[in-house]
């Protein structure tokens, strides 16, 4: 087959992040996908399909264009004209993250397409450096529940494979949230008791998850870093936190 008629296709999943202690550190995959193909064209070529993809720009512009062009460029290769079509069931903007997902389809797509030079451990590395979110990206590239870390240089990433019986509900608001919003309202100092707060409960619900501890999620996703202060962003959220777990919810977090 020739390159010029050559395409691939990914489907990659969105993904919960924080899960409440975990900030920038614990990321879950979700049963919500993004579909991108990709291709080697004479000129580029954008095509994006449903809803979620209002107002995504469809020219050389577009994250999964850019994306791809830096793939191409560190293989040391140049493909500057793709045609790329994508279709998404993920909400812009909605805490599940849709751009971690772009992010990891563009590199896995361009990688595939010029015959895998880069790892999967390289595709992450790019996608932490470009998200600066490993727990995103970590869950919709590797898929399950991923504990993991960025220290600037280097992320690192160890993934749990969900209980069998571990469902997620995810309550969508009817506004969007940017992460920049959500990230401006975070104070830069933290005390040292919400740091130990956070440290033991992350520690306790990464071990919850291992070993299939469900009675423990309830008390060790409570969160003192970030839930608090974003709050008042999210109508309806303080009560959802303080309620949540009366219901039958075994957990509840801000994703």
């Amino acid at each position: 087959m020739e390159n010029s008629s050559r395409r691939v296709r990914v489907k990659v999943p969105a993904s919960t992040a924080n899960l409440g202690p975990g900030f920038d550190t614990l990321g879950m995959a979700l049963n919500l996908y993004a579909w991108i193909e990709m291709g080697l064209a004479e000129t580029t070529q954008i095509e994006l399909f449903g809803d979620q993809m209002n107002g995504v720009p469809a020219d050389k512009s577009n994250l999964i264009y850019k994306v791809a062009q830096m793939v191409f460029e560190r293989a040391g290769v140049r493909h500057p004209e793709l045609y790329i079509a994508m279709y998404s069931d993920i909400p812009l903007t909605r805490g599940l993250g849709s751009s971690a997902s772009a992010i990891v389809g563009a590199l896995a797509a361009a990688n595939a397409l010029i015959d895998r030079p880069f790892t999967d451990d390289d595709l992450f590395q790019m996608a932490t450096e470009l998200e600066q979110h490993p727990d995103n990206v970590g869950a919709s590239l590797f898929g399950g529940i991923i504990v993991a870390f960025w220290d600037g240089k280097r992320a690192e990433h160890i993934r749990i494979e969900p209980h069998e019986q571990l469902e997620v509900l995810v309550a969508i608001p009817h506004f969007q949230l940017s992460t920049d919003k959500a990230r401006g309202v975070l104070p830069r100092e933290q005390s040292l008791e919400n740091a130990v707060f956070n440290v033991g409960h992350s520690s306790v619900l990464v071990a919850a998850l291992c070993t299939g501890r469900l009675d423990m999620i309830a008390r060790a996703m409570k969160d003192a870093l970030h839930q608090p202060y974003r709050a008042p962003l999210v109508p309806g959220l303080a009560k959802i936190l303080a309620e949540a777990t009366d219901h039958g919810a075994l957990g509840v977090a801000l994703s």
